[in-house]
């Protein structure tokens, strides 16, 4: 008898279990109708910034438009260089150019896929040399749940004099050094997608910082540069705010939040001990955790990609790509790039494989999907 599908990210299975105070946020929020900048953000954003260990938190409508905001609380503009890595979502690069700015593009390290801080520090040094930009600011990625290396990132990034942004839309919850993500960078931008460790039930971002100024600006900034009242309107804004309904969904689903990541991190270690010299697992970063947003395998071999797909599709068990092509290779990208080659991000792009991970996946369906991993690989060898 066939086996029953797989889902690739189940958010039912977790609604059920947080139902009885997901109801209570929701109709709270319904009974006093405060939907935009309720009572419940700014409890989120307190909650948010303790577990963080951050001083600051700012809600908004979305890790991009939190990205866009701490480049714009920058005046990161026309003639400025945003160095990024080159492998990761469109969004990191995207609110560079919507601002004029240029995005560079930086190469990753092959084992864990984050941004390379050897190659960083070359591409700042080629890009002063040319002269045609001013290096401005960094976005490091904690790519997939794992924190990039920030204590090199920000010694190259100190060294140039660029502004730090942690772009941490994947990893809220994971940690560096027993440091939680949320103060490794002059600011850290987390998404509350849905699909997203700490997910909403739309989009939802916020922004993290110590600096209560740089806070306040953030404020003002989201509320369409916004003063001391409604119509004095101090900075060019924008429309960027964490909705009521957002906010409280994501209040319910903090009361479960360290659990999901301990059951991330259960499924992350079964798939590594049923894939570990099968395929390329996931290099863990030395003395940190992940929040296991993407658990990514690396192929032997791109060329097998699809058909590998076809055969677990046909045993009900889904995968997906992050990311089928690099950005520096995106036709919106392509007339930004300067031509450097970006080999590891390529090499990575063509081989990637990424399995189910959630928290209500249950174990013998981890060990199933490994299982199957392993036999389509043989079939294909």
């Amino acid at each position: 008898m066939k086996n029953s599908p797989i889902a690739f990210l189940d958010l039912k299975a977790q609604q059920r279990r947080i139902a009885p105070e997901l109801s209570r946020r929701l109709a709270a929020v319904m009974e006093h109708c405060q939907f935009i900048l309720g009572p419940e953000v700014a409890e989120l954003e307190e909650k948010l910034a303790r577990f963080a260990g951050a001083s600051h938190c700012v809600g908004v409508s979305s890790a991009t438009d939190a990205l866009q905001m701490a480049l714009m609380a920058e005046k990161i503009g026309p003639g400025d260089a945003v160095f990024l890595p080159a492998f990761t979502y469109t969004a990191t690069a995207e609110v560079a150019l919507v601002l004029g700015a240029t995005p560079v593009f930086v190469d990753i390290d092959p084992r864990t896929f984050q941004i390379d801080p050897e190659h960083l520090a070359f591409r700042i040094d080629e890009v002063a040399r040319r002269g045609t930009l001013a290096p401005r600011a960094l976005i490091g990625v904690d790519l997939f749940g794992q924190p990039a290396d920030w204590p090199r990132l920000n010694a190259v990034a100190r060294k140039a004099g660029l502004y730090v942004i942690d772009d941490c839309a994947q990893a809220f919850g994971a940690s560096l050094h027993g440091e939680r993500l949320g103060r490794m960078a002059d600011v850290t931008a987390v998404s509350f997608f849905p699909s997203k460790p700490l997910g909403a039930y739309g989009d939802g971002g916020a922004l993290f910082t110590e600096d209560a100024d740089r806070a306040a600006l953030f404020r003002s900034l989201r509320t369409h540069g916004e003063g001391s009242s409604r119509y004095e309107v101090l900075f060019t804004g924008m429309n960027g705010r964490l909705d009521t309904l957002q906010a409280a969904v994501l209040l319910a689903k903090l009361t479960v939040f360290e659990e999901d990541l301990a059951a991330r991190e259960r499924i992350a270690r079964i798939y590594d001990a049923e894939l570990a010299g099968v395929v390329e697992i996931p290099t863990r970063v030395e003395d940190a955790t992940s929040a296991w947003a993407i658990y990514a395998i690396l192929l032997p071999d791109g060329k097998i990609r699809a058909p590998l797909q076809a055969i677990l599709r046909e045993e009900g068990i889904p995968t997906a790509i992050y990311y089928p092509k690099p950005l520096h290779r995106q036709p919106a990208y392509l007339t930004h790039h300067d031509g450097t080659p970006l080999p590891v991000a390529e090499s990575v792009s063509e081989r990637i494989l990424a399995l189910p991970i959630y928290p209500d996946l249950a174990e013998a369906d981890a060990r199933r999907i490994a299982d199957a991993l392993r036999r389509a690989l043989r079939s294909l060898s």
